[in-house]
C-alpha cells in the first residue's frame, strides 16, 4: 500500500485566517500605484473584494468610486436604506447580523410569478420587471441600487429615476454586473448618468463582475460604519 501522509494547514483559526489574508492582500495591493491614491475606506473595499476573489488587477484598475460614495453608501445603510438586488444570491449572502441592525430591507422579485408573467408579456427581462416594479413601489426613499449581475437592471433603473421623478440624492449603485453583452456599456452609462446628475456610487468597469462583489463591498461598507 502506498504511504499517504495526513497533513494539516499551519494556520487553522478562521479570525487568524482573515486576518493572515488581509494582512497579505494589504501588502500585495500597495505594490500598485492606484490602490495608494485610494481612501481609507476605499482601500479597505477594494481589500475586501480581492479577499472574496484574489483578483488584484481586475479589482484595483477598474474599480471607479464617486467622490462621496463610501460615504454616501455608509450614511444610507445607517439610515435604513432598502437595498434592492438584481439576484437572489446577494440576498441570501448579506449577513443578517448587518441588516437587521440597520433595517435595510432587502429587495429582489426575480423570482416572482408576477414578474415573470410581466416579463413575458412585454418581451423584456425579469431582472427589469423587477427593478421597475421595486423602484414604484419605494419611491423617493432611500435606495442602494445593488447590480452584480444583469447589466438591463441599470438601464431600467436609470431610466424609471428619471421618468418618475425621483429624489436622486436618496440613491447610490453599485454597478458590478459580470458578462458580455451590454455589461461594459451598462458600467459606463451608470457613471456618465452618476457624474451628470450626482449620483454616489461604486462601478466596477469592464466585463468583470458578480455577485459576491456586491456581498463582499457592502460588508466592507457596513465594517466601517
Amino acid at each position: 500500500m502506498t504511504e499517504f501522509y495526513i497533513k494539516q494547514p499551519e494556520i487553522k483559526n478562521p479570525v487568524e485566517i482573515e486576518e493572515a489574508s488581509l494582512a497579505a492582500i494589504m501588502n500585495e495591493a500597495k505594490t500598485y500605484s492606484r490602490f495608494n491614491e485610494f481612501t481609507f475606506d476605499q482601500q479597505k473595499v477594494v481589500q475586501r473584494m480581492i479577499h472574496t476573489t484574489t483578483c488584484f488587477d481586475l479589482i484595483i484598475n477598474n474599480i471607479e468610486f464617486s467622490a462621496n460614495a463610501t460615504e454616501k453608501i455608509k450614511n444610507l445603510l445607517k439610515n435604513g436604506a432598502t437595498i434592492i438586488s438584481d439576484t437572489n444570491m446577494i440576498k441570501s449572502g448579506l449577513s443578517s447580523i448587518y441588516t437587521d441592525n440597520y433595517k435595510n430591507n432587502i429587495v429582489c422579485y426575480v423570482s416572482d410569478t408576477d414578474i415573470k408573467e410581466i416579463s413575458q408579456k412585454k418581451g423584456i427581462t425579469r431582472t427589469v420587471a423587477a427593478v421597475n416594479k421595486a423602484l414604484k413601489e419605494l419611491k423617493n426613499t432611500p435606495v442602494i441600487i445593488a447590480c452584480g449581475n444583469a447589466p438591463t437592471m441599470l438601464y431600467a433603473a436609470i431610466e424609471t429615476l428619471i421618468k418618475d421623478g425621483w429624489d436622486l440624492p436618496n440613491i447610490a449603485f453599485l454597478a458590478m454586473p459580470v458578462g458580455f453583452i451590454n455589461v461594459e456599456e451598462s458600467k459606463e452609462y451608470s457613471i456618465e448618468f452618476m457624474n451628470k446628475l450626482n449620483v454616489e456610487g461604486i462601478v466596477l468597469k469592464g466585463r468583470y463582475g458578480g455577485s459576491p462583489l456586491i456581498v463582499s463591498c457592502l460588508h466592507s461598507l457596513y465594517k466601517l460604519i
